[in-house]
């Protein structure tokens, strides 16, 4: 058995941190089997006679020079603002119960017409298409592929409707939750269907095809030969993930596997043309929102991590850590701590090769964003891994390499002309945000989490390289903060006990009273008056404005509107800590596309952001609210 020293040099040697932090804010030991777990985790050997050898990644040096990440030239002179939204939760007269790439387009023109200079969403990457319910766009089976449900079917080349088909669509577009299962079924018999007949005539664009086929690789082709055996097998009750596979099939590289691939080398293909079809679409939405006048374009949220059991863990095994999943270590609101299950990548891996892993995964946002946000951005520097079988109490921080990826992030933002942006709610290690800022990384500030022991903080005391918004997919629209339905909610869902939410609820009182007064001596209107009880439709509307005006008026370069605070949802997107007692990811707008404009709310909030946020806004506005900032 190695001895304790020796453990714990190794373990620093392999960037495992000794500590973690308690809810009570103190740093806790972690345990010698914790090490060893998270040392195999890693593929790093436990042998007695070991040499320390050279530490794979040395203290940063004094005085590095962090590379910086693209800022369009537009945004030394002007602030913008845009919409945000899950592109499921999208209704529209046409689309099949479930937003899609037409309704994105469709949004761009709108929002362009607003104003708006960008389009925020939920993650676009691949689901398991064999288990549609399995749903969280945070936990993808590949951040390297797209999600083929939001392929617009009916603007695919030779799709012609019938009757018995335009019935189930409008069940499908009468349901207040997305019907995963029947979206799946019908998008992909038409899907089929449209690809058996491509296959019986000559069609103008298979060199198009070929030439995506081509670029695709490896990865492509697998992620597809991947599909076809989730569906193969959850068609013979062993489930869509590869884990619950026969062992000749876990493996990509197996003979069993490539006799599969033999016999079933058209519906391969099949699903290599289901993701030209997104990647298609996807452009052509990114494309009219350039034309519709939206500077930055879409915005595109990054997961932190993949499926444990999916199609990116099954393509490329040695590049992730197969015996521990991301979490996060125990704080006030979850005192055991988080197991996310997520799969993430090694650090001696995510940035190696000629083409890494990260630069591949940023890459294929980057394509057709102008934006995109990285999801809990403290993994640049370290994630927090729970080895499996574990509690989420028994595990431990690792260190990633930092100044490589933050130079794979300035590389490639600058080759695809896309600003970034990093969220890092939570706990975050010291200096990140730091060093985020000197890359050229915004910032993600959420008015709710903008507060000190005084109160809600000023307008001016956000800084300028940030992202300001009201709320989140994890967060109650602001009527709903207002009235403490999020608190309820975790009540409800037995996420927090009554006693603590009684807490809780007397806390909710103060910050309404703060946030009345940050209001009110930034000069906005508050209905008077207002309380939880008294709180009715119109004056939460008001409130509502007037919070937009708020964080309109915030030195930030960009402001996000959610446009489920425009359409008052009353049902959140995702109640974190919930799986079945909550259909997360399901809820769609109460209102159709083709109404948005017609929506009282909309028309208000937009007309208060083109008025604190006018197009065009003069290089001295600019230097007076940097100077405000500094």
């Amino acid at each position: 058995m190695m001895k304790s020293a020796e453990l714990d040099k190794l373990a620093r040697r392999h960037g495992i941190s000794l500590t973690r932090p308690s809810p009570e804010n103190r740093e806790v030991v972690i345990s010698a089997a914790t090490k060893r777990k998270i040392l195999s985790a890693l593929n790093i050997e436990l042998t007695e006679d070991q040499e320390p050898g050279e530490p794979r990644r040395k203290a940063k040096p004094d005085g590095r020079k962090i590379p910086v990440s693209f800022l369009p030239d537009f945004l030394s002179d002007t602030r913008v603002w845009g919409v945000s939204l899950q592109l499921y939760e999208l209704r529209s007269a046409r689309n099949w119960g479930i937003g899609d790439f037409q309704d994105l387009a469709d949004l761009a023109d709108l929002a362009g017409s607003l104003g708006a200079d960008f389009i925020g969403l939920n993650p676009l990457h691949a689901p398991f298409l064999a288990d549609p319910d399995r749903c969280s766009p945070y936990e993808p089976s590949s951040r390297q592929h797209l999600n083929p449900f939001y392929i617009a079917v009916d603007q695919v080349p030779g799709f012609a409707g019938n009757p018995k088909l335009e019935q189930e669509l409008e069940r499908l577009r009468q349901c207040d939750l997305v019907d995963y299962i029947g979206v799946a079924r019908t998008k992909l018999g038409a899907l089929r269907d449209l690809w058996s007949a491509r296959r019986q005539r000559r069609v103008d664009d298979e060199a198009d095809f070929d030439a995506f086929v081509a670029q695709g690789g490896d990865s492509l082709r697998l992620h597809a030969l991947f599909e076809c055996l989730s569906a193969f097998m959850v068609e013979r009750g062993a489930g869509a993930g590869w884990q619950r596979w026969p062992a000749e099939l876990q493996r990509f590289d197996s003979a069993a596997v490539g006799d599969f691939e033999r016999e079933h080398a058209d519906d391969v293909r099949f699903h290599m043309w289901l993701q030209w079809l997104a990647h298609r679409q996807l452009k052509q939405a990114a494309d009219r929102a350039r034309k519709a006048g939206l500077r930055i374009g879409l915005y595109l949220d990054l997961a932190v991590g993949e499926a444990v059991d999916g199609s990116a863990t099954w393509s490329e095994p040695d590049i992730y850590v197969s015996q521990a999943t991301i979490g996060s270590p125990p704080d006030p609101f979850a005192v055991d701590g988080q197991d996310w299950h997520l799969a993430g990548y090694l650090p001696s891996e995510i940035a190696g090769g000629e083409i890494s892993p990260y630069r591949r995964m940023v890459g294929t946002a980057m394509r057709y964003a102008g934006a995109i946000r990285i999801d809990h951005a403290p993994a640049i520097r370290r994630l927090f891994l729970v080895p499996l079988g574990s509690r989420p109490d028994s595990g431990a921080y690792v260190r990633y390499p930092e100044d490589r990826l933050l130079q794979i992030l300035a590389e490639v933002s600058a080759e695809h002309r896309c600003l970034v942006i990093g969220e890092s709610l939570g706990m975050i290690p010291e200096g990140l945000q730091e060093d985020l800022a000197t890359a050229g990384i915004l910032s993600y500030r959420i008015l709710s989490y903008e507060q000190d022991e005084k109160g809600f903080k000023p307008a001016d005391a956000y800084p300028v390289l940030a992202l300001a918004c009201i709320s989140t997919h994890d967060h109650q629209t602001l009527a709903g903060w207002w009235r403490g339905a999020d608190i309820q909610d975790r009540c409800e869902h037995g996420i927090v006990p009554p006693d603590l939410t009684e807490e809780h609820l007397k806390h909710r009182k103060r910050e309404r009273r703060y946030l009345k007064a940050v209001f009110n001596a930034a000069g906005l209107d508050v209905p008077p008056r207002l309380t939880a009880a008294r709180a009715s439709q119109e004056a939460l509307q008001d409130l509502t404005v007037s919070a937009y005006r708020f964080i309109a008026r915030t030195p930030s370069l960009l402001t996000s509107v959610r446009l489920a605070d425009l359409t008052d949802e009353k049902a959140p997107t995702n109640i974190p800590g919930t799986s079945d007692s909550y259909p997360n990811w399901k809820p769609k707008l109460s209102v159709l596309l083709e109404d948005l404009l017609s929506v009282p709310l909309l028309k208000r909030v937009t007309a208060a952001m083109r008025e604190e946020r006018p197009r065009f806004a003069s290089a001295a506005r600019m230097e007076i609210d940097r100077g405000r900032n500094e």
